[in-house]
């Protein structure tokens, strides 16, 4: 948890300070792809922001109307980020480079004095986003330490079964917002040159348009992964089976006769187990047998927070 809150926080001060350079690059130039890039950067600050309450949120106390904690807070808030700020962006700037396209886009105009000189002022578009890519690889590198921390631990194949598998929205969301942010610079910047060195201002117009879709196609594969979640997914199946063999390896156990496990929040598991026990057992061996049952449980997997046994003899 405390990793997810840090690599948060690094995008939230990276995505704030580029948000305020991009749009006085756009003031300046009125290019649409720099408008489409503040969009993007606002979007992704709102987005830091959701997730810092998520993680707040989530730590509330367990109570009657929530026995396991509020740990699907982190779900609903990344679900949230998709629905309401990178949908929002993304319309937003497909809609604005379309509307270039069609009608025309501004002459990338403007001129900056300083120390004595005067450049035109898509010079400044280049140097901001040059630090925008600067910031964003930073934020980035963050992210995915945390993200690669996790495939170790848990000894998945790489960054695509990672995505299948982690229950770490949080870090889930701000390795791919951050990925998405390089890519949008970049064609922001792409767009911005092209329209330059040509004269034509459709290059610049075609980059918020594809600032746009990535945007909305985030959004999209954002809001499926946090579906899986919320609606309250087990553990794989291949861990699953490994907890399962740890039961049925315990003395005293004749027969598992149902096993579940679901994600309560990031990196946190309830675990329901109906055992057949052996009939010999007293009721104080099998108490201790329970107690030892979820132990190893716990010890076998560390998302493990619940677990339910019923006996039955």
């Amino acid at each position: 948890m405390a990793g997810s809150r840090g690599v948060v926080i690094a995008a939230l001060f990276a995505n704030g300070a580029i948000a305020i350079l991009k749009f006085f690059g756009y003031l300046l130039t009125q290019s649409p792809s720099m408008l489409s890039e503040t969009y993007h950067s606002i979007s992704d600050t709102g987005n830091q922001v959701f997730l810092l309450v998520g993680i707040r949120y989530s730590k509330k106390e367990s109570s009657r109307a929530h026995p396991f904690g509020y740990g699907k807070a982190q779900f609903f808030y990344s679900f949230l980020v998709s629905v309401l700020l990178f949908g929002i962006a993304g319309w937003e700037s497909l809609k604005h480079g379309y509307e270039a396209i069609v009608h025309g886009g501004h002459a990338l105009g403007g001129a900056v004095s300083a120390l004595g000189y005067t450049f035109p002022g898509w010079y400044v578009n280049v140097v901001i986003l040059l630090g925008a890519i600067g910031f964003e690889t930073y934020a980035l590198k963050k992210a995915n330490t945390e993200l690669v921390r996790q495939i170790r631990e848990y000894e998945w194949s790489g960054y695509r079964e990672a995505f299948r598998k982690t229950s770490d929205v949080t870090t889930l969301t701000a390795f791919t917002e951050d990925t998405i942010a390089l890519l949008g610079a970049a064609i922001a910047l792409v767009g911005v040159v092209l329209s330059e060195l040509t004269g034509n201002e459709v290059y610049d117009a075609i980059g918020a348009v594809c600032i746009g879709l990535l945007l909305m196609g985030f959004a999209v594969a954002l809001a499926w992964e946090n579906k899986r979640l919320l609606l309250g997914e087990s553990l794989p199946k291949d861990v699953e089976d490994r907890l399962r063999t740890v039961v049925k390896e315990h003395p005293g156990v004749v027969h598992v006769d149902a096993f579940r496990t679901v994600h309560v929040g990031p990196e946190e598991v309830l675990v329901t187990a109906d055992i057949s026990f052996d009939s010999d057992l007293g009721t104080e061996e099998l108490d201790d047998d329970i107690t030892q049952i979820e132990e190893k449980l716990r010890t076998e997997d560390d998302r493990v927070r619940h677990v339910y046994i019923e006996p039955e003899l």
